[in-house]
């Protein structure tokens, strides 16, 4: 089969450029659901196949409908960035280039990059400049990194070998998590052997902070080898632990305190929110993600490792076949749990390199004013409740008073209200008891005037529910 390729990758820019040029046209939400677009799409197996273009063409034609405007300034739904051009634009070259980024030798240029985007993230975030960094899908994968680094330093502290011996007949591990704690975490820590029912639930505020307190009395009850988990920007409300007591709590015990901030982190990239995270350097690995506050695209994640020994036990593989390895060569296999992968670390380099330490803080410091002026504006509506503090780009509210069940049917007939009307995205969570709207500005295209396009939406659609 024969094509011209100029002519079949500037057609798929062309049709990348109109869509991103379109989102302000586009629905709230997908005018299509999953049912009718796997409808759309389904047919039997092909039996010859066809021109490149033409599946480009089709793909995109069958594919319209059934997007959701993630890269559009008035998506809250979830905590997801909107992939920068500059990104992206780096991003294609990955896949144009197709380079097997496992190995440093047959790749040196996106081995080198990864390298160099490690540095500047570690400076950046202020972290241990020792550190590793594993570049992940995201902060599932991140969280299982680094956890599974914590498992084997506290294992061997305990005499056992655990990527020799694995866990059967191992010292059993302590692990204290917050009862507030993403989804992720759990999600990580069962890819890594340790069950849920297996935790530590440890208390927390009406924020989701970790009490200390608790902490304390809970690993006075333990003995033998322990993880914490904290956490850097709860899903809901955006509430930091109080790492400054934690950590050292944690640290007397023996314990490995991981930090989970796939978001929240990246407070520590501006001066005016740095505070948030006082005493976090002194954790021993940390979770975050590329794709939500520096706009990287889809997927991007970040497992740092202070102690580099463990992250390389924990993660390398080795065959014959593969190039020697010198002391002084970073193998970016070393920290990930896959050989095969792409070039990750590509458009991190080139996110970096577009903002900037200014352009990343001030990002940061413009969504969190955002935030706070939605909050503003929703706050003054009378029978609009604010549900957390806002520190940072995330709010939470309910709507109506009553009881929760009262309360809770109001809020999803606001959220629907939204949706339906099609101006801005907000999805809804249960939060201690009751069903919110949750409200997450992390896209680089948000303005002001958005935010106020949006809140009258979200006002409009409380008075409608309301009568």
């Amino acid at each position: 089969m024969t094509y011209d390729i100029r002519t079949l990758l500037s057609r798929a820019v062309d049709h990348a450029v109109d869509y991103r040029a379109s989102l302000d046209q586009h629905a709230g939400r997908p005018e299509h659901s999953y049912a009718e677009m796997r409808d759309r799409l389904s047919e039997p197996v092909p039996e010859q196949g066809a021109a490149p273009l033409e599946v480009l063409e089709e793909l995109v034609r069958r594919s319209e409908g059934g997007l959701m405007p993630i890269t559009g300034p008035r998506f809250f739904g979830w905590v997801m960035g909107a992939s920068h051009p500059a990104g992206v634009a780096a991003d294609w070259l990955v896949s144009a280039w197709g380079q097997n980024a496992g190995y440093h030798t047959p790749t040196p240029a996106a081995a080198a990059m990864e390298e160099v985007a490690e540095r500047w993230l570690l400076d950046i975030l202020d972290l241990p400049r020792q550190s590793s960094i594993g570049f992940t899908t995201g902060a599932t994968v991140a969280g299982a990194v680094g956890l599974a680094a914590a498992r084997t330093r506290v294992l061997l502290d305990a005499g056992w070998d655990p990527d020799a011996d694995g866990l059967f007949g191992a010292p059993p591990v302590h692990v204290l998590i917050g009862d507030d704690a993403h989804s992720s975490m759990f999600s990580a820590l069962q890819l890594i052997g340790f069950g849920y029912r297996r935790l530590v639930r440890v208390a927390t505020d009406g924020q989701g902070r970790m009490s200390v307190a608790a902490l304390d009395a809970a690993l006075r009850g333990l003995s033998g080898p322990k993880i914490v988990i904290a956490q850097a920007g709860q899903i809901n409300t955006g509430a930091y632990d109080r790492f400054e007591d934690i950590i050292p709590i944690a640290h007397a015990a023996g314990a490995w305190v991981h930090v989970d901030g796939a978001f929240g982190l990246w407070a520590r990239a501006t001066p005016s929110l740095k505070h948030l995270t006082a005493g976090i350097e002194a954790a021993d690995s940390w979770v975050t993600d590329g794709h939500k506050w520096l706009q990287v695209p889809y997927d991007s994640g970040f497992a740092i490792v202070r102690d580099r020994e463990a992250h390389q036990r924990a993660m390398t593989q080795w065959a014959s076949y593969l190039p020697t390895i010198s002391p002084t060569d970073r193998v970016p296999s070393a920290f990930v749990p896959e050989l095969s992968r792409r070039a990750r670390g590509t458009p991190v380099w080139a996110m970096l390199k577009t903002l900037g330490r200014q352009g990343v803080a001030e990002l940061v410091e413009q969504h969190c004013a955002l935030t706070r002026r939605m909050a503003e504006r929703l706050g003054a509506e009378p029978g609009i409740n604010l549900r957390n503090e806002v520190t940072i780009n995330q709010l939470i509210v309910d709507f109506g008073t009553g009881d929760a069940t009262t309360r809770k049917a109001l809020t999803e007939a606001v959220i629907s209200g939204v949706q339906a009307g099609g101006v801005c995205f907000a999805g809804g969570a249960a939060w201690h008891g009751d069903w919110v709207m949750r409200i997450s500005v992390t896209s680089g295209a948000t303005t002001a005037a958005d935010i106020d396009l949006s809140a009258d939406a979200i006002i409009a659609a409380w008075r409608a529910v309301r009568g």
